[in-house]
């Protein structure tokens, strides 16, 4: 059976703001039920579990969005873990390494779901931009921040090679949402305190690029510094 990562749009056609939402929430999910992503504008920061779609907004409110919700960029797949560790005490840092040694797939895509208790959470959530729209760079300077200590709750990571970075960003790429749904976003930092860590290794890349959309058809992206920009985003 494939294991397939389906990705919309890339991290590179947000560094020059290329920002229009090109498919919706509802054709998002008709391939799969877990994932991460952002809304048109870089409104907030989408987390999907269970096939629910959540948007963290800038304001720190979290909400289940509505099928017209559109995206320019996200990950998405059925999900299909595999028990990895339980694991406990790790910075962010530590935690990281201890999924490279476990999983040992550097030159592949996989997914990283971590459930549990969070000594504390660092996250942040970008403010929705309106056309014409900066790039990632300035957008991304204006977003808010949160924090919370002892929340439980999910964190969603995408791992892509650095062959890929670009396309994705090259390393781990993970997003928050607290079970009483009090904090979530894009995560900035970390420590866990105890969570059960599964692994969902993909085999099969699936991109799809907003080919209707004249705009990213017709940029020019030698003018940008993509792999520059994306890194000092994230």
């Amino acid at each position: 059976m494939k294991q397939v990562l389906f990705q919309h749009g890339t991290l590179a056609l947000l560094v020059p703001g290329l920002l229009t939402g090109t498919l919706t929430i509802k054709e998002l999910l008709q391939h799969g039920d877990t994932g991460i992503g952002t809304g048109e504008g870089l409104d907030g920061e989408l987390v999907i579990l269970q096939g629910q779609a959540y948007q963290v907004q800038s304001t720190g409110h979290i909400r289940q969005v509505p099928d017209e919700f559109t995206v320019p960029f996200a990950n998405i797949h059925h999900a299909d873990y595999q028990p990895l560790a339980q694991l406990s005490d790790l910075t962010q840092a530590q935690l990281y390494q201890q999924l490279n040694d476990r999983i040992k797939a550097p030159n592949t895509f996989y997914s990283v779901k971590i459930t549990g208790t969070f000594a504390k959470m660092h996250t942040r959530a970008a403010s929705k931009s309106t056309p014409p729209y900066a790039t990632l760079l300035a957008t991304a300077q204006n977003q808010q921040e949160f924090t919370a200590e002892n929340v439980s709750g999910t964190l969603l990571s995408y791992y892509s090679p650095e062959l890929f970075h670009g396309a994705a960003v090259a390393g781990y790429h993970s997003h928050f949402l607290a079970e009483d749904l009090t904090i979530g976003g894009h995560v900035l930092d970390f420590a866990l305190t105890s969570g059960q860590v599964q692994v969902q290794v993909f085999d099969t890349l699936e991109q799809h690029l907003p080919i209707e959309n004249q705009e990213f058809m017709q940029h020019d992206f030698t003018k940008d510094n993509i792999s520059s920009d994306i890194s000092q985003s994230e």
